[in-house]
């Protein structure tokens, strides 16, 4: 695990940190705020990996994860 970290590029690194925000709102009931990581999350998958700068494994990954907080989010309104 501490490896995998390591060698994340600094794409994947950006993402983690979209990710880590989320949670964080998530965690504090910040639902708005959260909603609004969760499309920064998606569109900056689409963009990083359009670019060239996310592989087809890592963009996958994200993908899931973003569609995964979609799906628990879908009803998160405010």
């Amino acid at each position: 695990m501490f490896f995998k970290k390591l060698f994340k590029s600094k794409a994947e690194r950006e993402l983690d940190a979209i990710i880590d925000e989320l949670k964080a709102n998530l965690e504090n009931n910040y639902k708005s705020t959260a909603q609004a990581a969760r499309v920064k999350l998606g569109e900056r998958c689409e963009a990083l990996h359009a670019e060239g700068r996310l592989g087809d494994e890592a963009y996958r990954r994200y993908k899931n994860i973003f569609e995964e907080y979609s799906l628990t989010m879908r009803n998160y309104h405010h």
